[in-house]
């Protein structure tokens, strides 16, 4: 056997095990609501009610990891997880997350979380 193809082979070999891994996906908080997904820029239609959000995280509260920031195709929303009992430290920047929780009202799109999902 030539040199190419066997690291041809072992390509191929390597990608059929690690390319074909789902990883689980982990949670915080309380389990995801049943709720509608509410993009970033909707966030003020949606006072007061219970949604989910989906996007990457883009930034972290630096000290506690008590909130994060979430940015969508159409901008970015502030999900606060204090009340809610869990943190965001371990979790690095670019990871895609769903969270779950009530808006708040305000000025600035905020979403009180009751939970995540991420992997």
């Amino acid at each position: 056997m030539n040199t190419k193809f066997k690291l041809s082979a072992l390509f191929v070999v390597g990608y059929l095990v690690t390319g074909c891994h789902n990883p689980t996906p982990k949670s915080m908080g309380t389990p995801l609501a049943n709720a509608p997904v509410v993009a970033s820029n909707a966030m003020k239609t949606a006072k007061g009610k219970t949604v989910l959000v989906k996007g990457v995280m883009v930034e972290k509260c630096p000290v506690a990891g008590c909130w994060f920031k979430l940015q969508d195709k159409n901008g970015i929303v502030k999900v606060d997880t204090k009340d809610a009992g869990f943190v965001v430290t371990d979790i690095p920047l670019k990871t895609e997350i769903t969270a779950s929780g009530k808006v708040q009202d305000g000025d600035s799109p905020t979403v009180l979380a009751t939970g995540i999902r991420y992997q």
